[in-house]
């Protein structure tokens, strides 16, 4: 990722996150931004906790959080950077594509994953993102469209 921090950093709540996204329970997968560039990149994190819906059933007596949802929270944290432009807002970003994307390890409960997202291309409506999640080691690389 190729992104210069914010001295000091620019943080949002799970509140001020709402006001940007319109996802909400039980899709609202970010926690918190750390730091973020409107228009450029976002740094948030999810806590992964035992009383997340999914686990019902993914997996009953092996809980693993679904790779499905550890991408959307990655674009979550996309759309947060994009739709936080004043001409975005209110505005709706949709998943286009997802490229390259690799698990390298179970997100499980108790994890604390940090969601990285720099926006690196836009052509008209239509941008792309390069992802990375590190939780202890890198768990996911991914490029979103």
């Amino acid at each position: 990722m190729n992104y210069t921090p914010n001295e000091p950093p620019r943080t949002l709540t799970a509140a001020e996150i709402e006001k940007i996204l319109p996802h909400r329970y039980p899709f609202a997968l970010v926690d918190k931004i750390l730091d973020y560039t409107p228009g450029q990149w976002a740094r948030g994190i999810k806590c992964v906790t035992r009383t997340e819906s999914f686990f019902q059933g993914h997996f009953p007596g092996h809980p693993v959080m679904p790779g499905v949802l550890i991408l959307e929270a990655l674009a979550q944290t996309g759309a947060v950077a994009a739709l936080s432009l004043p001409e975005n807002r209110g505005k709706i970003a949709l998943f286009g594509g997802v490229k390259n994307a690799r698990f390298r390890r179970q997100v499980v409960p108790g994890d604390v994953l940090t969601l990285e997202c720099e926006l690196v291309e836009q052509h008209g409506p239509v941008g792309c993102c390069s992802y990375c999640i590190i939780c202890r080691i890198i768990v996911c690389c991914a490029a979103i469209i």
